[in-house]
């Protein structure tokens, strides 16, 4: 079998350049490249070969010269990247999955990008339908072949491109298209434990739902019982949805964009609740944290990214810690609150200080219950830490001066 695309480039490392390629680090930047070799035709998203600069072959990569992540590394031994070495990558991370979940899961991430040794690729199957992101030229090029696979091993009906708002090689244009087998639905409705959602496939953020929050929804849910419930970001409404099926007194529900609050709306309707009292809030998330005063019992932040790039981090990290002390600030006394980042530039360790340094000047001391983080269909590989974008924190408000049996938990 050939390669599935060209193997026309050769990169030569830097002296004592290759300590991550012999550690299996799947990044190779353009300043660790000491010269590139390219053959006659060669197109970024080719193959290439990594040497040492001493001549050892080391690995295989997809290469564009014209990214800062210039090669991304498929396999660190002699051997093809055919059709073959594709299905059997996309069938044990298939098999995984069939393993590790409960048969009733209908929303999962398939292939986590680095976590299964497909660097920059995206694979979230909702039900019948699969939503594929190539953030890497690569996947983009082999896209019929990718497609005809996953339906293969899948019986899925359709195949969805998304790469619209996706953070992408520049070589790959912004679109959304089926691109095999059926059309979905505009409104494709899966369970998620007790729950039904609605999905928007097509429009929705990232591939239509946070699937790394999954978990995360339905064990938070269940601290909401007598509670009202503050949900800034909240998008289709899924975290609030839970907490209502869990008894939740009342559930506010913020976030601006009008759409995805409509499907909140009707996500709410299909499961028939009426005993939770239900506010949807059209507003700025950080205004309506600074202006409202009610107390709440349960609070859930889960922002978008704010450092889309390592010089954002600043920025990012005190936006995080005003939204932080305001959510602290409105919290009932022995109050949970659960708050997230997605920004992968903010390191575990940061966020933890940030939201330390949230509780210290909100006056609001706080206990960190749990560590929190995503679900295990999306698998972090050892030798890619960065692969662990999701972080959260599980918080509970503390009173210094409260005995045991003080503490109104109900508000």
């Amino acid at each position: 079998m050939a390669d599935l695309v060209p193997r026309t480039y050769r990169l030569f490392l830097k002296p004592g350049r290759d300590r991550s390629v012999t550690f299996r680090h799947p990044w190779l930047f353009s300043g660790a490249i000491a010269s590139v070799e390219a053959l006659e035709g060669a197109e970024p998203g080719d193959l290439g070969e990594i040497w040492s600069s001493d001549g050892k072959y080391m690995a295989v990569a997809t290469v564009n010269p014209e990214s800062q992540i210039i090669g991304r590394i498929l396999r660190w031994t002699e051997g093809e990247i055919d059709d073959r070495w594709v299905r059997r990558g996309l069938e044990s991370a298939y098999r995984y999955r069939r393993e590790i979940l409960n048969k009733d899961v209908q929303a999962y991430r398939w292939i986590h990008g680095e976590g299964d040794r497909f660097p920059g690729l995206i694979v979230d199957q909702y039900h019948d339908f699969i939503v594929v992101q190539p953030l890497s030229l690569l996947w983009y090029r082999i896209l019929d072949q990718l497609a005809e696979r996953l339906l293969d091993i899948s019986g899925a009906r359709g195949v969805l491109l998304r790469t619209e708002n996706a953070v992408r090689d520049s070589q790959i244009p912004g679109e959304t298209r089926t691109v095999a087998g059926e059309d979905p639905p505009d409104r494709l409705e899966i369970r998620e434990g007790p729950a039904r959602l609605l999905v928007d496939l097509k429009g929705g953020q990232k591939t239509g739902l946070y699937l790394d929050q999954r978990l995360n929804r339905i064990s938070i849910g269940r601290l909401a019982a007598g509670r009202n419930v503050l949900v800034p970001f909240a998008y289709t409404g899924g975290f609030g949805l839970h907490a209502a099926l869990c008894g939740a007194r009342r559930v506010t529900l913020v976030d601006s964009s009008g759409p995805a609050l409509e499907l909140a709306r009707e996500n709410w309707a299909i499961n028939g609740i009426k005993n939770t009292g239900l506010d949807i809030v059209k507003a700025d998330a950080w205004d309506y944290l600074r202006g409202v005063k009610s107390p709440y019992g349960l609070i859930i932040l889960d922002p978008p990214s704010l450092a889309k790039a390592a010089r954002h981090v600043d920025k990012a990290s005190r936006g995080y810690k005003d939204i932080n002390m305001q959510a602290m600030k409105l919290l009932d006394r022995g109050g949970w609150l659960a708050t997230f980042s997605c920004s992968q530039h903010i390191t575990t360790d940061l966020f933890q200080k940030i939201v330390f340094g949230a509780s210290r000047d909100a006056g609001v001391p706080m206990q960190w219950v749990e560590r929190l983080g995503a679900g295990p269909d999306h698998p972090v590989s050892l030798d890619h830490p960065q692969g662990e974008y999701l972080k959260g924190m599980l918080l509970r408000g503390m009173d210094l001066g409260e005995t045991p049996g003080e503490v109104d938990s109900t508000s």
